[in-house]
């Protein structure tokens, strides 16, 4: 790799084509940590779809493996929590033996993530109304050892998820902590709706953290190449680096 990604680099395997939190996650990754970008292109948003796009994620990890990056993380927690979280560590391992490099997707970051901030029950948040969809979701974590006092869905679909405002994310984080006011922190499911900039009031003004799907991936790949680089405003995961 060149000199410009001296502290390594990563290759992920975007979920769609869509560029914002593509472009968030390089903005907020350390100096001298590249990025090669790669997309599964799904297209339809359903059990069906994600289920349907594990070839395609078997060929893109491929291809980053032969590029040489140091660490693959293919994103999208849906194309995974949908076949459960004891199929995904199967998935991960199987690629982990064949292409001797470090791998992880969302739900392992944002698993990982939880534990580091010692969140043991939380309240999820995404922008699907699919309600079959947010218990399969709940039923990932559940699996994975935390307590989920609730995976509450948004009365919107990915489709429309680049056109929620940052006032109705704000409502809908706040609402839905209010309704399980135990909860150790917020989860939330997806990144194509919520910066990492939106999240920041949530916390300031519930006392708890949030976890962004962007900021766990950027906190794992630190972790992953050992590169410990705090960022003031961009959530309690990123400013304190657990």
């Amino acid at each position: 790799m060149s000199s410009g990604t001296w502290r390594g680099t990563v290759g992920v395997v975007k979920p769609t084509y869509g560029s914002g939190s593509l472009v968030e996650f390089i903005r907020l990754l350390p100096e001298g940590v590249g990025c090669i970008p790669m997309y599964a292109g799904i297209k339809e948003h359903s059990e069906r779809g994600y289920l349907g796009a594990l070839e395609t994620y078997n060929a893109k990890v491929a291809e980053l493996a032969e590029i040489g990056v140091e660490l693959i993380h293919p994103e999208g927690g849906p194309p995974f929590m949908v076949r459960g979280h004891k199929a995904e560590q199967e998935i991960v391992g199987g690629w982990e033996e064949k292409y001797k490099i470090p791998i992880f997707t969302s739900g392992i970051s944002q698993a990982e993530a939880l534990r580091a901030l010692g969140i043991k029950k939380f309240v999820g948040c995404t922008y699907f109304n699919d309600e079959k969809l947010n218990s399969l979701f709940a039923q990932y974590f559940t699996d994975a050892g935390f307590e989920v006092l609730g995976m509450e869905g948004m009365d919107t679909t990915p489709y429309e998820a680049d056109k929620i405002s940052t006032d109705t994310i704000y409502q809908h984080l706040k609402s839905s902590f209010n309704k399980h006011p135990t909860a150790q922190g917020i989860y939330l499911l997806g990144s194509g709706a919520w910066q990492v900039k939106d999240i920041v009031a949530v916390e300031n003004d519930l006392g708890v953290p949030v976890v962004h799907p962007v900021a766990a991936r950027v906190w794992l790949v630190q972790k992953k190449l050992r590169v410990r680089n705090p960022i003031k405003g961009a959530s309690l995961l990123l400013e304190e680096i657990p």
